[in-house]
């Protein structure tokens, strides 16, 4: 037999934790970049700008440390144009709801249980689907979200979960479901 050999290892593939130093690069880039994009890209306010990146990237690592989110990007804009799309279909049924009497509407509660564990992960996904027009999260209570919304008969907790999970692919947030 192979004595000299040892037990067979396991090989992480995970990516590295980022390091405070690396986090704080990343977050004074994406701030410099914001910085330049709402100053027109003028060369004077550049340095002010990085300056100001790198408070403002420092500031937010104290809010906000790094946590188990990793951003896709392609998903993320996937779920930006998602997310625009639902606002204005909502919002024009909303609008058509409310214009024309003749619609039936029963509006009351419906509770879902969030995929999201409690962390700001969940709070921003409570944030985000209280902005999309005919429901509103309005607490949550023995760990699921009671929404309000206008009509009860129509798929809400079908359509957050949909709205969840795809939250969940843009943010790198799958592995940290319950």
């Amino acid at each position: 037999m192979n004595e000299g050999r040892s037990a067979a290892t396991t090989i992480d593939r995970r990516p590295p934790a980022s390091t405070p130093g690396r986090s704080l690069a990343r977050r004074s880039v994406f701030f410099f970049v914001f910085w330049l994009m709402i100053s027109k890209m003028e060369p004077a306010g550049a340095v002010v700008g990085a300056a100001t990146a790198v408070l403002a990237a420092w500031l937010s690592l104290r809010l906000l440390p790094p946590g188990a989110a990793r951003p896709r990007p392609l998903a993320l804009m996937l779920f930006a144009a998602r997310f625009a799309g639902q606002s204005i279909r909502a919002g024009f049924d909303v609008a058509r709801r409310a214009l024309d009497p003749a619609l039936p509407i029963s509006p009351g509660f419906v509770a879902y249980r969030p995929l999201i564990p409690p962390g700001n992960g969940r709070a921003a996904f409570y944030a985000l689907s209280s902005l999309l027009p005919g429901s509103v999260p309005t607490c949550e209570e023995d760990g699921a979200l009671l929404v309000h919304c206008l009509d009860v008969r129509e798929p809400v907790a079908a359509d957050l979960e949909a709205e969840e999970r795809m939250f969940m692919r843009a943010l790198g947030l799958e592995e940290a479901r319950r």
